[in-house]
C-alpha cells in the first residue's frame, strides 16, 4: 500500500523579504551619513541670530590652542594644518575663476582678533567677500 503525500515541497523561497531588510538598512544608512559633522575640526563658534544666504566656497578655520599660545589655520576642513603664508596662494587658486569668490572664517570662540583680521585682509587685497561663521543662538 502505497500512500502518496499530495502536498509537494517547493524548493523556491522568496527574496521579498531580503530586499526590504537591505531597502531599510539602506535608507538607514543615507539618513546617518548627512548627519556627519563636515569639519574635521572642532570649534566652539561664538553665537549671533544673524543668517546668511550667500555659500562660500572655500573655509578658512582658525583653531586656537591657549596653552600652547599658538594658532593652525586649516583650507576646507583639512585636518593638517598650514602655515599663514600658505592661506592666500590656496585660496586664490580655489577662488581662481569664481563669479562671486566668497570665503568663510571659522574662528574658534578663543582666537584672538588679530587673526580673524589678518584673514579679512587677505579677502580684501583679492577683493573677495568673507563669511563670518557663526552657531546659531
Amino acid at each position: 500500500m502505497a500512500i502518496k503525500r499530495t502536498t509537494k515541497v517547493d524548493p523556491s523561497f522568496s527574496m521579498s523579504s531580503m530586499t526590504d531588510i537591505v531597502f531599510l538598512l539602506l535608507i538607514f544608512f543615507l539618513v546617518t551619513s548627512t548627519l556627519v559633522n563636515p569639519n574635521a575640526l572642532k570649534l566652539l563658534l561664538p553665537k549671533s541670530t544673524g543668517q546668511v544666504s550667500a555659500k562660500a566656497t572655500v573655509s578658512v578655520s582658525i583653531k586656537h590652542y591657549p596653552e600652547q599660545g599658538t594658532v593652525s589655520y586649516h583650507v576646507n576642513g583639512s585636518s593638517t594644518p598650514i602655515r599663514f603664508d600658505e592661506i592666500e596662494p590656496q585660496v586664490r587658486a580655489l577662488l581662481d575663476g569664481e563669479d562671486d569668490p566668497t570665503f568663510s572664517i571659522y574662528a574658534d570662540e578663543t582666537v584672538p582678533v588679530k587673526e580673524v583680521v589678518a584673514l579679512m585682509n587677505i579677502a580684501k587685497r583679492n577683493h573677495y567677500k568673507v563669511i563670518m561663521a557663526t552657531a546659531p543662538e
